[in-house]
């Protein structure tokens, strides 16, 4: 496996193949902060095991990006929860840089990325620990991105950088998304979530436009209003604010 260029603050655990990231570094997080210090990034090339939000299968063949970075910021839980939103901006600036001119690139709500208005890699946030306000014991930050391959006939459309057109290789993502990944966590440690919702905002699908929204028990068609401060979605919904802290997003040419 080639090692690649990363950060001096990023501990590299390089796997062949695994369950999953999540699990492993969730693993290794619990043994305490001398076995996984902040910054353990585990990544492997194939996981048999993925997943996604809302315990949904990855399908995660050899050929696309798998990671799992293991974080102990010294903040409320809550707080850490924005992490997600410092991701998708990462995820964003890494396939600006690395990939050729001429492509969309968004972020959709929660913790997707879309490539040409497919998705092209998705975000998952666990935690343990931040009871009554204290920080987490740990945030484990799960990042798969399709560089090689993607699922067909998917409930969203997907794509992968080798079928939009990107020469890019896998090592090469990594470095560029770990990059992203400490510019925007440095500047979401010290100036706040607000730079890192306005900068969300500015590179999401979908805002002041009609979307639908799958909860479990019920779908809303509603206007994009606007992203609270604490990450929840703002929908105007004929006329009222209605807040959303979890659901799955859908434009009217997807839905």
């Amino acid at each position: 496996m080639n090692e690649p260029r990363l950060p001096s603050v990023y501990n590299l655990i390089a796997l062949e193949t695994v369950g999953s990231t999540n699990a492993e570094a969730r693993r290794l997080a619990a043994e305490g902060e001398d076995a996984a210090p902040d910054g353990t990034l585990v990544w492997a090339r194939e996981q048999t095991s993925g997943r996604g939000r809302r315990g949904r299968d990855w399908e995660s063949p050899k050929g696309n990006l798998y990671t799992s970075l293991i974080l102990r910021p010294d903040v409320p839980i809550a707080q850490a929860a924005q992490l997600s939103f410092v991701a998708a901006l990462a995820v964003y600036d890494a396939l600006g840089n690395i990939g050729p001119a001429g492509h969309q690139v968004h972020c959709k709500w929660p913790n997707d990325i879309l490539l040409n208005e497919k998705k092209v890699a998705g975000i998952l946030l666990e935690s343990e620990g931040g009871v009554g306000g204290a920080p987490a014991d740990w945030i484990v930050l799960g990042m798969g991105l399709n560089v090689e391959w993607h699922p067909e006939n998917t409930e969203y459309p997907a794509t992968s950088l080798r079928f939009e057109g990107f020469p890019n290789t896998v090592e090469e993502a990594l470095e560029a998304y770990a990059k992203s990944f400490l510019s925007w966590t440095n500047r979401w440690l010290n100036d706040g979530f607000e730079p890192i919702r306005k900068n969300w905002l500015w590179r999401c699908m979908g805002k002041g436009q009609p979307i639908e929204v799958r909860l479990e028990n019920e779908t809303i068609n509603a206007i994009f209003k606007d992203m609270a401060e604490d990450g929840a979605l703002i929908l105007d919904d004929n006329g009222t604010d209605r807040r959303i802290t979890a659901g799955d997003v859908y434009f009217p040419t997807n839905s």
